[in-house]
């Protein structure tokens, strides 16, 4: 059977907007009035308010600055590095008016991982954190990307290495002068925007080594649709002081803007609202406490191990946080049932829930109805309009209610596919369908439980981990033969990748001739992680030597049995 949102009807999503128009210029019967006094931004060190027209202004000259200077057009692509900073959406939008693409980076990525972005987009721009100069400066040497396209976020106290570069604000600033030569901007025509790039946002989908994803203006708009029909946001539908989103409250901005959870609910959404984002450049926790008192924040957006924190830190007792807090909404990875139930029990007044999407599907596609000031436990939602869904078993026959089988989508959202790789896209998106490569059940409430994973990508503090790309990285250690890795699960990360690794030859007999060499082989196989790939992916679970890797007949691994091993693993050695 096919499942469908019972939360109404799909309305109607413009396609001939790019998101700078839908965001700026753009009336929709979901979309509530700003009133003049309420900020989009705050800027959360400084504590500074950035309204409309000054958005608009340095959006305007920016894109003046980068269509003149670096001469960014249709289809160009302009790379951002950095953590969240208030002229982070600007350069987004900026970049847009000229008829160009983004794509978001993390900034503790190393410069190899960069480089591979790079290469992958063929960026012509990289907007960079001052934080992450050095690594943005490597990689684009080793890219071929010339230092004088490296542009740098400004900050309260540059360094003598920033102040070599041009920094957004200088762009701006020139850009506004009259002296530039302004930009035509990109307009659609009709139906354009469910083809026109606006975003290559990086997934690893259900295999392999992280891949761009195609996503269209068009997408972005309609995800935000999608969520303000269900959340019923400009409709009379209870008392003010109940609804889940008002025009004046304000956001936190603590999700990575690289991040397609950050980038279209937690800054676009938001903004549509007409609520106030307070953008934070970097998550620590006691750091976020004192903001969300300091600034009254009510929404709070985030992810699993935050949310842990929020439950178990013994700070937290030190802060009056149910003052201001109104609502909090989980999503990128499963809450567990007894999450939820902490959750519920700080904030006892608060409406909580979570929500489930994907990077292919430009985020959300379910989220707990309006109707339940709390979301079921353990559920990501109910599907949101304009959604279908359904559940394929693994007989390849369609699972009813309460039949467990892999979740496939189609929404208005969807991506376009992914970029330069058509193998890639046609095991993903067919005719329409995104398969989520998740083991879901759904009941006849139309709660959408996810039950597992079916596809071999882990989920590490809610960013996606390619097992494939961990295995070439241990792969060039010298004393591995073979490797796979599993995700086991934590309580903090929801899961941490595991590595079972084949020695070399060599490395069996240094093993045999002294014992204690097992030990100091698997700190450097860890070790060599730690130096090439970014925080989330470190082999926090461990490394344990295996005689042979599992495979099947056709040569793939048997990544199943290994993960089942490494829970065994685990529940042994904590009965211990």
């Amino acid at each position: 059977m096919e499942f469908h949102s019972p939360a109404g009807p799909l309305p109607f999503i413009p396609d001939n907007l790019t998101v700078p128009q839908f965001i700026f210029d753009y009336e929709h019967p979901s979309r509530p009035a700003r009133n003049s006094g309420i900020p989009w931004l705050i800027e959360d060190e400084t504590g500074r308010k950035i309204g409309e027209q000054e958005l608009r202004r340095r959006t305007h000259g920016l894109a003046t600055a980068l269509g003149s200077k670096f001469h960014i057009g249709e289809d160009d692509v302009v790379l951002i590095f950095s953590r969240n900073h208030v002229d982070y959406p600007v350069a987004i939008w900026a970049v847009h008016r000229l008829g160009g693409v983004i794509s978001g980076a993390n900034p503790d990525f190393s410069s190899n991982e960069l480089l591979y972005q790079l290469k992958e987009t063929k960026a012509s721009v990289l907007i960079v954190h001052p934080d992450a100069l050095d690594t943005a400066l490597a990689a684009a040497n080793d890219a071929g990307l010339d230092s004088d396209r490296v542009v740098v976020f400004d900050v309260t106290t540059p360094t003598q290495v920033t102040r070599k570069h041009r920094t957004v604000n200088e762009l701006i600033n020139e850009g506004l002068s009259g002296r530039e030569r302004s930009y035509i901007e990109r307009t659609l025509e009709p139906g354009e925007g469910r083809t026109k790039l606006a975003f290559l946002s990086f997934s690893s989908g259900t295999t392999g080594k992280p891949k761009a994803v195609a996503i269209p203006h068009y997408s972005l708009m309609a995800n935000v649709i999608q969520i303000a029909a269900h959340n019923k946001v400009n409709e009379d539908y209870c008392d003010y002081k109940d609804r889940r989103y008002r025009p004046g409250d304000v956001a936190i901005g603590v999700l990575p803007l690289y991040h397609i959870y950050g980038l279209v609910i937690n800054l676009h959404f938001t903004l549509f609202c007409a609520m106030t984002l307070v953008v934070v450049p970097k998550f620590i926790f006691i750091e976020m406490l004192n903001s969300i008192v300091r600034h009254h924040i009510a929404h709070l957006l985030l992810v699993p191990p935050q949310v842990v924190l929020l439950c178990k830190h013994p700070a937290v007792k030190n802060y009056d946080l149910r003052r201001s807090v109104r609502c909090v909404m989980s999503g990128a990875a499963p809450l567990s049932f007894e999450l939820n139930q902490q959750l519920f029990q700080l904030f006892p007044d608060a409406q909580i829930g979570q929500a489930y999407g994907m990077t292919e599907t430009c985020t959300a596609t379910t989220m707990w109805p309006i109707t339940q000031k709390r979301g079921a436990s353990g559920s990501g939602g109910q599907l949101l309009p304009g959604t279908v869904a359904r559940v394929v078993k693994t007989d390849g026959s369609l699972a009813g209610y309460d039949e467990a089988g892999e979740l496939i989508i189609k929404t208005p959202s969807v991506a376009l596919g992914y970029a330069n790789n058509a193998e890639a896209t046609k095991e993903t998106f067919i005719d329409g369908w995104v398969r989520t490569g998740d083991e879901v059940k759904i009941d006849k409430n139309c709660e959408v439980w996810v039950l597992d994973r079916l596809k071999e990508i882990m989920k590490v503090k809610g960013f996606q981990v390619a097992p494939a790309e961990l295995e070439g990285c241990i792969l060039d250690h010298d004393d591995v033969s073979s490797a796979c890795v599993v995700g086991v699960p934590d309580d903090y990360s929801g899961e941490v990748p595991m590595a079972f690794v084949v020695l070399t030859s060599d490395a069996i007999r240094r093993v045999e001739q002294d014992p204690q060499m097992a030990e100091r082989i698997k700190e450097s196989i860890v070790k060599h992680v730690a130096e090439n790939k970014v925080a989330y992916k470190h082999l926090v679970g461990g490394v344990e030597f295996i005689g042979a890797i599992p495979i099947s007949p056709s040569g793939k691994l048997l990544r199943r049995i290994l993960r089942d091993q490494a829970k065994e693993m685990r529940r042994v050695k904590a009965k211990l």
